[in-house]
């Protein structure tokens, strides 16, 4: 129910938490019926949830969704096999933690690393750290930004023009730097898919039942 999770994350020197649940929809009716227990334990960054469905314990959040899909999706949220559009899937599917969140994840650490460190060495620290993000972090994020916005100029949606769950995958990349890693207006698809991923009724419903969304800033 989240209740021993909240209170593992109370301790702030607990770095991770992995959660074991057998059932997502356990998780997903303790948010609904019960939010006070977990709070926003879910939500914390520290958080590794991992679900058990009998025998087959999945983690990762790509291969959680590939398994939620072939097993209950019924063909949904999925192209069809043999197509470019499930090899365009595939790909947006697993890039989006294994290549587009490492620098954004970055880009959170050196933006946060001159206001923790001692005040005796915070400006050599901010030094190192400004130099890492203007010569490496920021340079790289706009690489990706770019991209988003090139692949999207081909198709309503990343892996064609059905929203599948490879853009379920692709929308925590694109929150994060839409809040820290300079998102915005300079790449109109990108901001526009964004925007059209917190329409749709199953995003908005998920709002009603978890509170709102909030990715991390430095």
């Amino acid at each position: 129910d989240g209740g021993i999770l909240r209170e593992c994350l109370r301790h702030k020197s607990v770095k991770r938490v992995t959660m074991v649940e057998i059932d997502r929809y356990v998780v997903d009716m303790c948010l609904k019926h019960m939010p006070s227990i977990p709070q926003k334990a879910f939500d914390d960054k520290r958080t590794n949830l991992v679900i058990t469905d009998g025998a087959n314990t999945v983690a990762e959040s790509g291969a959680i969704i590939e398994y939620i899909v072939s097993t209950y999706g019924d063909g949904r949220l999925i192209p069809p096999p043999g197509t470019p559009e499930r090899l365009r899937y595939t790909y947006w599917l697993h890039y989006a933690e294994g290549s587009a969140m490492p620098p954004l994840l970055l880009k959170l650490l050196f933006s946060m690393m001159p206001q923790r460190a001692p005040a005796l060495v915070r400006p050599l620290v901010k030094m190192v750290a400004s130099g890492a993000l203007t010569g490496f972090v920021d340079p790289q994020l706009k690489l990706h930004m770019d991209y988003w916005e090139s692949e999207l100029g081909k198709a309503s949606y990343f892996a064609g023009d059905e929203f599948t769950a490879a853009d379920i995958q692709m929308s925590f990349p694109l929150e994060a730097a839409a809040s820290r890693g300079g998102l915005d207006q300079r790449f109109p698809r990108a901001t526009a898919w964004l925007a059209k991923i917190h329409a749709r009724p199953a995003y908005q419903r998920a709002l009603e039942k978890g509170g709102p969304y909030e990715i991390g800033k430095a």
